[in-house]
């Protein structure tokens, strides 16, 4: 069997003889009040994978072609270190025939490299490379818009003020009905979409999130 590694696009000059690839998991051990033992499983974890390079110093029949001199490996290792970029892994298996066995292609970051001068290597180098999967994230920006200031100290000066009758006034109230949400109900019923919030405060102990309304909630509306 024949088979070639690439790192970052890079064919290694000697493909080593043994590389583990060991896929991780995220479960939980867990000990119950009775004693019993569980195990709560979760998603999959990121995988390692770990070899031993060696890059040679002198032109082998071995070698795959056009392989360069071991500095040459040894600064594309440092620049994927410092790079803080994730790259791809290859590994290439094929038949002696030409069919493939199996392909290993990663998305990685270069977690550790180890270089180690051995004698018995001659002027030979060793790397000990340690990579970990590396899986694309991102974060969810969310923008609010402040609620509408113009006027709302002047309004709130004049309901605040005592008004000669017996019996408070009866509180309006809006019917929630299909496709309706707080900003269009805002819009509709106080004239701005941004007042959804004063219809949210007023009726927190109906609505729990203020994305998540439903069809027949009797909200009260400010007055």
């Amino acid at each position: 069997m024949a088979y070639k590694m690439y790192i970052s696009g890079v064919l290694m000059p000697i493909t080593p003889s043994k590389v583990t690839v060991k896929i991780n998991n995220q479960n939980k051990t867990m000990t119950l009040i009775n004693g019993e033992e569980i195990n709560i499983l979760k998603a999959a974890g990121l995988s390692d994978v770990s070899f031993e390079l060696l890059l040679p110093q002198v032109s082998y029949p071995f070698t795959n072609g056009g392989a360069q001199t071991a500095a040459y490996y040894l600064s594309l290792f440092e620049r994927l270190k410092v790079s803080k970029s994730p790259f791809q892994f290859i590994l290439n298996r094929q038949k002696p025939g030409g069919g493939m066995y199996h392909f290993t292609n990663l998305t990685v970051g270069l977690e550790t490299y180890e270089i180690v001068d051995d004698v018995d290597e001659g002027f030979d180098v060793k790397v000990k490379v340690n990579l970990k999967q590396y899986r694309a994230y991102g974060t969810k920006t969310v923008t609010i818009k402040p609620a509408a200031t113009s006027g709302a100290t002047s309004t709130a000066t004049v309901q605040a003020a005592p008004r000669a009758t017996t019996s408070a006034p009866k509180a309006a109230t809006y019917t929630v009905k299909a496709g309706d949400c707080l900003w269009n109900i805002a819009k509709k019923q106080l004239g701005n979409g941004a007042d959804y919030t004063k219809i949210y405060n007023l009726n927190k102990d109906k609505i729990k999130n203020p994305n998540l309304i439903y069809p027949g909630q009797v909200l009260t509306l400010p007055s």
